[in-house]
């Protein structure tokens, strides 16, 4: 390899993963805030929210790396542009199409990388998430006590809170229970408290010596009943295992599938890697600008044509699953069409590349001849 394409190939690495990294930081972020406020309200449990959004940033890493080399061999082509470097490859005889095979050669792993992504990696990602907070959702109200904070009852009727955990396993020092029962407020203290497991199964938090206030509130009916130990019954939410989402079904399961709706999915997961390779080669031709004038309108515009081109897929996919078009057709004229852009592109830019290489041996031709 020469030493112009290891520049090229170590300025496309670079700016590619300076471009990922920033992408990823921006997703995080917004993961964060997402998983936090849904632990805030009770929708999952604090401790999962790091596995929680360790599978979700697989199911964009796809996007993100094709988003990535498309910004990267944008970039570099209009550096090149800008610093006039692109005039002295024309002028000795290497058209814009020469860019091609190193943008291949470099975008060939990524694409490989998005394709195990899209086929097999989210997939399983997906379907690891979804059984994780199922499982998160089958825990019984008392495991999830943690000393020190309250923690709401699924059913939003009970509300724990424990101060310490004792040296003695399974036993927790200061228990405070509030709870609303046939429409009566209760609030239950206890010096300490225990779980204990019945042989049918049943699950209870046994209460030692403590206070029970009852009543109903704005009324003067309350009840006040000291005890030396009380018993409150535990209940299970069941979650079973149902069947995976379209999602979370393997590529596998998908190919052996007829419906609409897999057949969407199954297109939509194949299109990702020819998409990623579609524009990175259309950067191409789209970072053209000017020396002298500024590279807002280029990025503006390749920008757009990365949006409009998801989005298009996305319309496809969803027109696929609504038997809007046939199930063989998918997604494929959306990649047609910006492969069609690209012909299109690439030969207006040869054409002028053509016209500039004759004019200037034209020339250099009458120069010779003068002298």
């Amino acid at each position: 390899m020469s030493i112009f394409q290891r520049s090229v190939q170590r300025e496309l690495a670079v700016i590619t993963a300076s471009a990922m990294g920033v992408l990823i930081a921006i997703i995080i972020v917004q993961q964060m805030i997402f998983w936090l406020r849904r632990a805030a309200s009770g929708g999952v449990e604090p401790e999962a929210v790091v596995a929680l959004m360790g599978f979700a940033m697989i199911g964009y890493l796809p996007v993100l790396l094709a988003l990535s080399m498309f910004i990267g061999v944008l970039l570099t082509l209009t550096r090149s542009y800008r610093d006039s470097e692109m005039p002295v490859w024309f002028s000795s005889g290497l058209s814009i199409a020469a860019w091609i095979r190193p943008v291949v050669r470099f975008g060939i792993p990524v694409v490989l990388g998005i394709a195990a992504l899209s086929l097999f990696l989210t997939p399983w990602a997906l379907s690891e998430s979804g059984e994780y907070q199922r499982q998160l959702r089958s825990k019984d109200d008392v495991s999830r006590i943690a000393p020190g904070s309250f923690i709401e009852s699924r059913g939003a009727n009970q509300v724990f809170f424990v101060d310490r955990t004792s040296d003695k396993d399974n036993v927790v020092n200061n228990v405070f229970v509030q709870y609303v029962q046939g429409g009566r407020s209760g609030v239950v203290v206890a010096e300490k408290g225990y779980q204990e497991n019945e042989p049918n199964g049943d699950k209870y938090l046994v209460l030692v010596n403590g206070r029970r206030y009852e009543g109903t509130p704005g009324q003067l009916d309350f009840r006040i009943i000291d005890f030396e130990k009380q018993s409150m019954l535990v209940k299970r939410r069941e979650e079973k295992a149902g069947d995976p989402s379209i999602r979370q079904m393997t590529t596998w399961a998908l190919a052996g599938m007829r419906g609409p709706e897999h057949m969407a999915e199954l297109h939509w997961r194949v299109a990702l890697p020819i998409a990623a390779l579609v524009l990175a080669l259309l950067a191409i031709p789209l970072a053209f600008v000017h020396p002298r004038s500024g590279t807002s309108l280029n990025l503006f515009v390749a920008v757009l044509v990365f949006f409009i081109y998801y989005n298009l897929l996305t319309v496809f996919q969803n027109w696929t699953a609504q038997r809007q078009i046939p199930d063989w057709l998918g997604l494929w004229p959306v990649h047609f069409l910006m492969v069609g852009l690209l012909a299109i592109l690439f030969a207006r830019q040869l054409v002028s590349f053509r016209w500039i290489f004759l004019t200037r041996r034209r020339e250099r031709a009458k120069a010779n001849a003068g002298a």
